[in-house]
């Protein structure tokens, strides 16, 4: 049973995770940041990431969010919070979802979003968020009223209930955030030229990781994961899903998989409407 659960905890991430996506990637999203005073595309991931647990310094993002570049973040963090404060980037948030899935989902049977946010909702109910900051502070908020941003602010607390777990998992495996990014991208989960750009590595720093999972038995001289890596590797992974199946558990079986078959014209249309990038540093792509 616990194998059943953990496929469909990474089945079901499929699902959720580009209805939360939208909510860096959409141009109404970046458009919103910026109107609320945000300067670029990082200070509008970062802030509006990380905008839930307040205004917190780079210090709280970079163990949190686990694999960028201090210097990227401080970049960002704590200067936004001078250019907008964190109820505004909050409301920014809200307002780039609901224009950006507004659009998206206009021509999806209204009835299906409705019961398909119901069903995601009840999938986020008495969530364990022990341990996993992320979600904590997406759970604190409150619930938007509108079908489709029900439907965002659950994925949203999905999305950072996994992600948080997987960095539990990370740090379960003795991998920091830049070897956790060289280990994803020697298993071709993520091409190393867009994971390294958009966590801001530079080739030193990449290669100074690489040598260290060589040093380690994880990667052979040529940069391919050893038998060693890989097995590491699918150890994270098959955690991260354990540790991700409570909510699918909860819900059932039955309500779980009407939710994935809602979910799937949602997910297309968002793909279709190019509101999320593919390839991407997620490692996403829409289900089939």
């Amino acid at each position: 049973m616990a194998g059943v659960e953990d496929n469909t905890a990474r089945r079901m991430w499929r699902f959720f995770e580009p209805v939360h996506a939208v909510t860096y990637f959409a141009p109404a999203c970046i458009e919103e940041f910026k109107a609320a005073g945000l300067k670029g595309f990082w200070m509008g991931y970062f802030a509006g990431r990380a905008a839930p647990m307040g205004a917190v310094g780079p210090a709280v993002v970079e163990a949190t969010f686990y694999g960028f570049n201090p210097t990227m973040v401080q970049r960002a963090l704590p200067d936004a919070w001078s250019f907008a404060s964190v109820e505004r980037v909050l409301e920014a948030r809200l307002a780039g979802a609901d224009r950006a899935l507004g659009t998206v989902l206009a021509s999806v049977p209204p009835g299906d979003v409705e019961r398909a946010a119901v069903l995601a909702r009840q999938a986020c109910e008495e969530i364990e968020v022990g341990g996993r900051p992320l979600a904590a502070a997406n759970v604190a908020l409150p619930w938007p009223e509108e079908p489709h941003l029900v439907l965002w602010h659950a994925a949203t607390i999905l999305r950072e209930h996994r992600g948080d777990g997987h960095v539990v998992a990370l740090v379960a495996a003795g991998l920091d955030g830049r070897q956790a990014l060289v280990s994803a991208a020697a298993t071709g989960s993520v091409p190393r030229e867009l994971l390294q750009v958009a966590r801001g590595w530079d080739d030193d720093a990449w290669d100074d990781s690489t040598e260290s999972l060589r040093r380690r038995g994880w990667l052979s001289e040529d940069g391919e994961p050893t038998n060693v890596g890989l097995a590491g590797r699918q150890k994270v992974e098959h955690r991260t899903d354990q540790l991700a199946a409570g909510p699918w558990r909860r819900l059932g079986n039955e309500r779980t998989e009407e939710l994935a078959t809602l979910l799937g014209p949602i997910v297309k249309q968002i793909a279709a409407a190019g509101a999320f990038p593919t390839p991407n540093p997620i490692g996403l792509r829409p289900p089939d």
